[in-house]
């Protein structure tokens, strides 16, 4: 018997113990890494229903540590005894919502429409201006990046302020799309590599022309990148903070600007700020548990050739 031959065998033949203990630390690594991602969310859930004593106590188990109690959804006119009732806070909460839901959507929708084309020109065309190719260009996008936020508010405040775009939805539409856009151009960019040129050279010999072999071959096949790109986008988005805060004072703010405000004369207000955001989260939580297997598939594309 070779040597080869020999260390398969007893590589097949390993002890029970080391195959226990290594499942063990695998699925333990796991557990605490699913732990620590998932206890922020668990905290702010259950400081929804705990009162200020609880808060400052820092009692953590419902009907162990605390009793759980409506106070901060009734802040917010989302409890069960309130949703019925007249609630200028409601209203707010519900307008803010919506605010946050069309940015949301309209930039990540137009980012994907702009990205995808893009990236589909950047993976199947050869550019070259000056000494900028594709290579160059890609990368051009993904550098836009590393400019910090804080650049570019003061230029951004005074273009709103001259074209009339401060505290408006196409406003924060617009300046979401090019903040997303990037990420979407490179997520989009490993899809298409990841489709063989040959299925469109086929259409093309069929008789479809390039833009049918775009929407009728190559979109199908790209729907779970797009997906990806849509989901992460509209999530970074949803949680935008400094240009929603900058450009808006009334008619556009969203989500995070109203949890920002969630602050009395005595402090902060926990309960009714862990409420609103739980609010907030739940719609993207919805999303990813719903989309999961096209997150998944998108975000694994061009991996393996």
């Amino acid at each position: 018997m070779s040597v080869q031959t020999t260390d398969y065998v007893a590589s097949e033949i390993r002890s029970p113990a080391s195959f226990v203990a290594s499942r063990v630390f695998i699925y333990g690594a796991l557990a605490c890494w699913g732990f620590i991602c998932l206890f922020p969310i668990y905290w702010t859930i259950t400081t929804s229903f705990k009162t200020a004593v609880d808060v400052t106590q820092g009692h953590l188990i419902p009907f162990v540590d605390f009793q759980p109690d409506w106070k901060g959804w009734r802040s917010l006119g989302l409890s069960p005894d309130s949703i019925f009732q007249t609630s200028t806070v409601r209203d707010e909460f519900l307008k803010r919502f919506m605010n946050s839901v069309i940015t949301s959507v309209g930039a990540s929708s137009l980012a994907i429409i702009i990205g995808s084309l893009a990236a589909y020109g950047l993976t199947r065309y050869r550019y070259h201006f000056a000494w900028f190719k594709n290579e160059d260009i890609s990368f051009f996008f993904l550098s836009q990046l590393i400019l910090p936020p804080v650049v570019l508010a003061l230029p951004f405040l005074v273009l709103y302020r001259e074209v009339g775009l401060l505290d408006t939805r196409i406003g924060l539409i617009l300046l979401y799309t090019l903040m997303v856009l990037p990420i979407v151009i490179w997520i989009m960019r490993d899809q298409f590599n990841s489709i063989p040129v040959e299925l469109e050279e086929a259409a093309l010999v069929d008789g479809l022309s390039i833009w049918g072999a775009f929407f009728r071959i190559v979109m199908p096949i790209a729907l779970p990148g797009m997906v990806a790109a849509f989901i992460l986008a509209m999530v970074l988005c949803w949680n935008e903070y400094f240009f929603a805060a900058l450009l808006t004072s009334t008619d556009a703010k969203t989500i995070p600007v109203m949890v920002a405000s969630q602050t009395g004369s005595q402090g902060i207000n926990w309960w009714s700020m862990a409420a609103l955001a739980t609010a907030a989260i739940a719609p993207l939580a919805v999303i990813g548990i719903a989309l999961e297997r096209y997150l998944i598939m998108g975000m694994t594309a061009g991996a393996v050739k």
